[in-house]
């Protein structure tokens, strides 16, 4: 069993791109800068932005998070969004998900512009992903993709099984990993809560992708012998340590591994993926 090191993949693209930008400011260009919107005061995203300051600060890009009470008007979210399209300085920027009840997420999104939409997130960008164009692609299913392509995991002619099918990561990774690439050209079937008969599909899988966001959901009798596994689940339970909780992945890590020829772990495999990617975006927008 090799174990998929997203923390490693990752520092390593970020040095390469903190060297790209060294390089660029030193030669009297402006500094990059992404910037995060965060309306009220959810954990799990907190610390997500927080984990995105630090990695704009490590690779040289300048970071800032605009923090929004959680009963601010949708109106004047938009604003925001209007302010940040519009400003010269801002390379591109992400409306942290998810808002609150009283705001629809979709007309956020739609109000990005697709060239600073780091997220990937809008229709433009997600339709431009879908025919295989080049684009903002969402960050997680980026990373994933990254982290096959890095440990040279073959993807081609393989049945990937996909658990979860939201438009952050089920489906977009489901089209990358269908797509006539490599990565790529796996057959795919997207599974989710009324999927009958998941555990005969996972038994087929070669490749196996657990986003659902329900911990140690896939467990060691679901998993044949000799598969990859991708654990995308980071759900908060509690657990005796400083912070009260503790990161648990949608895999029984201590079930699946030994059965695997790959795995991610949790913490330390796709979240730091996923942060990476979303700089490489930011990346790609400043350099237009």
């Amino acid at each position: 069993m090799i174990l998929l090191d997203g923390k490693k993949v990752a520092g390593e693209i970020k040095a390469e791109i903190a060297g790209e930008v060294a390089r660029l400011v030193a030669s009297g260009r402006r500094t990059p800068q992404l910037v995060a919107a965060l309306v009220g005061n959810d954990g799990a995203s907190e610390t997500y932005v927080s984990h995105k300051e630090k990695a704009c600060r490590d690779v040289g890009f300048q970071s800032q998070i605009i923090r929004l009470p959680a009963d601010v008007s949708e109106a004047d979210l938009l604003t925001l969004v209007m302010e940040l399209n519009a400003d010269d300085t801002v390379d591109g920027f992400i409306v942290q998900l998810p808002l609150p009840a009283h705001i629809d997420e979709h007309r956020i999104i739609e109000a990005i512009d697709p060239k600073k939409d780091v997220d990937g997130f809008h229709p433009v960008n997600v339709g431009r992903m879908t025919l295989g164009l080049p684009t903002f692609v969402s960050a997680t299913p980026a990373g994933i993709v990254d982290l096959l392509a890095h440990y040279r995991v073959e993807t081609s002619g393989k049945h990937c099984v996909v658990i979860g099918r939201s438009h952050i990561v089920g489906r977009p990774v489901a089209n990358l990993l269908s797509q006539k690439a490599r990565p790529g050209n796996c057959t795919v079937t997207l599974c989710h809560s009324h999927t009958q008969n998941l555990k005969a599909l996972c038994l087929q899988a070669d490749i196996i992708i657990a986003a659902i966001g329900s911990p140690g959901f896939l467990k060691g009798d679901m998993v044949r012998r000799g598969a990859v596994v991708i654990d995308v689940g980071t759900t908060r339970v509690p657990a005796n340590t400083k912070s009260g909780f503790r990161l648990a992945g949608d895999v029984r890590f201590d079930e699946v591994a030994p059965r695997c020829s790959y795995i991610t772990p949790v913490p330390g495999g796709v979240g730091p993926m996923t942060i990476v990617s979303l700089l490489r975006n930011t990346w790609k927008a400043y350099r237009g």
